[in-house]
C-alpha cells in the first residue's frame, strides 16, 4: 500500500512537471507526448528499481538478524529462555509464568525463533517483505500517476491540452492526498493541500521555465 501510494504521488508530480514544462516551449503535440511517454517508462522503471533494491537490502538484513538469534538460540539456550522469560515478565507475567511459556516455547526451534524475532528483535519472520511484488507496486503505481496527465495530450493539444493536463493532475492529486492523509492518519485536509502544492508547484516552475527557453517548432 505504501508503495502503491507514493508510486501515484511521484509519477503524478515528476510527469505532470515534465510535460507541462515541454509544453511550456510550445512544441508539437507529439513531441510532448514523447516526452510524457518517455517520462512514464523511465521513471515506472526506475521506481520498480530502486524498491526492488530497497526491499532486497531490508530483507537481507532482516534474515541476517535471524541467522545471528538462532546461532545464539544454539550456542546459548538457557541464556536465550531467561531472556525471553524476563520479556514476558515486563508484559505483565508472574515470574514463575513467565519461565514457564519461555520453557514451552524454548521447547521448539522453530517456535523459540519465532518468539525471539517477535519479542525481542520486533520482526515478524513471516513478512520481511517481497521485493518483486513491491517492484511490481511500483512500477503499476507510478505509471498510473504519470498517466494522468499525459491522457490529454492523446486527444487534443495546445492550450487545451495543458489546461486538462493541469485540471486532471490536480483532481489526482486530491485523490492521492486524501490516499495519503487515511493511510497515516494525518489531517485530510493537510495532505490534500500538500499533495496539490507539492504537484502544481514544480509543474508551474517548469512550464514557466519551459516557455521562457521556448522551441518555436510549431
Amino acid at each position: 500500500m505504501r508503495a502503491a501510494v507514493f508510486g501515484v504521488s511521484d509519477g503524478l508530480v515528476s510527469n505532470m512537471g515534465l510535460i507541462l514544462g515541454v509544453a511550456g516551449a510550445d512544441p508539437q503535440p507529439a513531441v510532448v507526448r514523447l516526452a510524457g511517454l518517455a517520462g512514464l517508462i523511465a521513471g515506472a522503471i526506475s521506481m520498480a528499481a530502486g524498491e526492488y533494491n530497497s526491499m532486497r537490502v531490508q530483507s537481507e538484513l532482516l534474515l541476517r538478524e535471524l541467522r545471528i538469534e538462532a546461532r545464539e538460540l544454539r550456542r546459548r539456550p538457557e541464556h536465550e529462555t531467561r531472556e525471553l522469560a524476563e520479556i514476558y515478565e515486563q508484559r505483565g507475567l508472574p515470574a514463575d509464568q513467565a519461565r514457564e511459556v519461555a520453557e514451552a516455547m524454548m521447547s521448539d526451534p522453530e517456535v523459540a525463533l519465532e518468539a525471539h524475532a517477535r519479542e525481542e528483535l520486533g520482526i515478524d519472520p513471516q513478512q520481511l517483505g517481497s521485493p518483486p511484488a513491491a517492484a511490481a507496486s511500483s512500477f503499476v503505481s507510478f505509471a498510473l500517476g504519470a498517466l494522468v496527465p499525459l491522457i490529454p495530450w492523446f486527444v487534443t493539444s495546445g492550450t487545451a491540452a495543458k489546461l486538462a493536463s493541469l485540471v486532471l493532475g490536480v483532481a489526482a492529486a486530491v485523490v492521492v492526498g486524501w490516499l495519503i492523509g487515511r493511510s497515516t492518519e494525518r489531517p485530510i485536509a493537510r495532505a490534500i493541500a500538500r499533495q496539490v502544492l507539492f504537484t502544481v508547484v514544480p509543474a508551474l516552475i517548469t512550464f514557466a521555465i519551459g516557455s521562457a527557453l521556448g522551441v518555436g517548432t510549431d
